[in-house]
């Protein structure tokens, strides 16, 4: 039991506290930035309309986009309700072309607006990127594109959300265009979801998939081969094969901890079915020092016989920008607090942070760093004026010179 002073200071601390949250719209300079997303947003005016026939919305999917972009973007809105408290600041009335919204309307709107759409407006952004490495290994490595999926934590309430046991997740199914340092392709399921599965319904020719060892599955590289692509695949080290062409070793290959090469004439057993004919894939084992001192050895698998020892060595390395750029969205995004409980809303979110993120590559030219993220920030709430922006983006091109 609480005495009557004690239950006093509480609510003077719980008033300070909400006071200090209230979002002054001085905090809001800069929000012109957003001007430019308004052609990109179109499409999505019409979104989510078909079904109100008496003409009373007032949220549109593109101006919950354009909201969900300024929480992205503005370290002091850290909440849907915070959210909700823009929506009542003439300046992002003005610019977002919002009105105030209520919390009912933007949980609703989680649950009316199609996420394929967001999803559609990642693939084109992605499009929109330039390769941000250069030279004959660039070229070499065309259209990289690392695989992988990571979970999100949901709240226990969230029944749809199935994980195991233990508690409930969502999983996003990312594909990262590696040379372009952007996400290129996305889906958001439930935890307990396959990723090879996931990925065969995702696959599109012209792309050079690397992948870890929870893809490993020579049907789904035979997949990846039908649907015109190419793959470098992690698979175990008791792969059964049996050998077509030892290839011999350059002083670059050995460099780049390469300790053997061979054209496979057969792929699994007697007892397996044949999925890939004589001389048409290979095996790359790379010996390479983990962390603690210790080496391991890595059975990269690839249909890719063009390209040097080196170089599948290399493809695989890059896959490690995927696992950076879950990094980036969990813990500088923030992308581990959902703000829906639907499936739907959920959806929307982590489409909008690839947006946001594909935003920040398209307008700085570089990949999405921690401190041009903070200099964004520093420039839409009012502490950096635009041409201190552009001053550290100056700074940061020339030093990549």
């Amino acid at each position: 039991m609480t005495t009557d002073a004690s239950q006093s200071n509480w609510q003077i601390a719980r008033m300070a506290n909400k006071k200090r949250q209230e979002i002054q719209e001085s905090q809001l300079q800069g929000l012109k930035y957003f001007q430019k997303l308004k052609p990109l947003m179109e499409r999505l005016k019409t979104l989510g309309t078909a079904r109100d026939r008496a003409g009373n919305r007032q949220l549109f999917a593109d101006q919950y986009l354009a909201l969900l972009l300024l929480y992205f973007f503005n370290g002091t809105v850290t909440s849907l309700r915070g959210i909700q408290q823009t929506t009542g600041l003439k300046k992002v009335q003005e610019l977002l072309g919002v009105d105030r919204t209520s919390l009912g309307s933007l949980s609703e709107a989680a649950r009316v607006f199609d996420a394929d759409a967001f999803r559609e407006i990642v693939v084109e952004l992605s499009n929109q990127a330039l390769p941000l490495v250069q030279g004959q290994e660039a070229q070499a490595l065309k259209d990289l594109t690392a695989v992988d999926g990571s979970v999100f934590h949901a709240l226990p309430k969230m029944a749809w959300a199935l994980y195991s046991k233990d508690g409930k997740a969502v999983k996003l199914h990312l594909q990262f265009d590696v040379l372009k340092c952007v996400p290129h392709d996305a889906t958001i399921t439930v935890g307990a979801s396959s990723e090879p599965g996931e990925l065969k319904a995702m696959l599109e020719a012209g792309r050079f998939y690397v992948m870890d060892r929870g893809y490993a599955g020579y049907e789904l590289a035979r997949n990846i081969v039908d649907a015109k692509s190419s793959f470098v695949l992690r698979v175990k080290d008791n792969i059964c094969f049996t050998v077509n062409e030892e290839r011999e070793l350059t002083p670059e290959d050995r460099t780049a901890g390469v300790i053997r090469d061979v054209i496979i004439d057969r792929l699994g057993t007697s007892h397996h079915k044949c999925l890939f004919d004589s001389g048409t894939v290979r095996l790359v084992i790379v010996r390479r020092r983990k962390a603690d001192g210790s080496t391991e050895e890595l059975y990269l698998l690839t249909d890719r016989l063009d390209l040097s020892a080196e170089l599948i060595a290399l493809a695989y390395k890059y896959r490690w920008t995927i696992e950076l750029f879950f990094r980036w969205l969990k813990c500088v995004l923030g992308c581990r607090h959902l703000l829906s409980t639907s499936q739907n809303g959920v959806q929307i979110q982590l489409y909008a942070a690839l947006i946001a993120s594909l935003l920040m590559a398209l307008w700085t030219g570089r990949k999405p760093t921690k401190r041009t993220y903070e200099m964004l920030q520093f420039y839409l709430t009012g502490w950096a004026s635009l041409e201190e922006l552009e001053l550290h983006l100056a700074t940061l091109k020339k030093t990549e010179r």
